[in-house]
């Protein structure tokens, strides 16, 4: 084999900055805005904005790190099913809650509200 080493399993890849699990697990807030629709990335502003004064007047990081996690999710849906694909499944969620179908120029505000959201 050659300079005297014996290879037996190839080297395992290092987790990005140290972070391991699913995609968008460890995400930064910045990360998160960066994968959200323009409509979710104002939304996602204005709740992380909220989460920070509340944490500031209360000393307490739960409702920073509830909105960060909550978005999180979103951001992964987002990332899997890409920008039109996560609109689109607000417009089926909402054609199936509804029993109508949802116009795809709908804006994305308004699917959300068919749906409670």
């Amino acid at each position: 084999m050659g300079y005297g080493l014996r290879v037996t399993a190839a080297a395992a890849p290092q987790p990005r900055h140290g972070r391991s699990g699913p995609p968008f697990a460890n995400a930064t807030a910045a990360e998160v805005r960066a994968a959200l629709i323009p409509e979710e990335a104002e939304e996602f502003a204005r709740d992380w904005r909220a989460a920070l004064a509340i944490a500031a007047d209360t000393l307490d990081l739960a409702p920073v790190l509830e909105t960060l996690e909550d978005w999180r999710t979103v951001a992964q849906l987002t990332a899997a099913a890409g920008p039109e694909g996560h609109r689109a499944m607000y417009r089926r969620a909402a054609g199936r809650l509804t029993g109508q179908r949802v116009p795809d120029d709908e804006p994305v505000s308004e699917t959300k509200a068919r749906l409670g959201l």
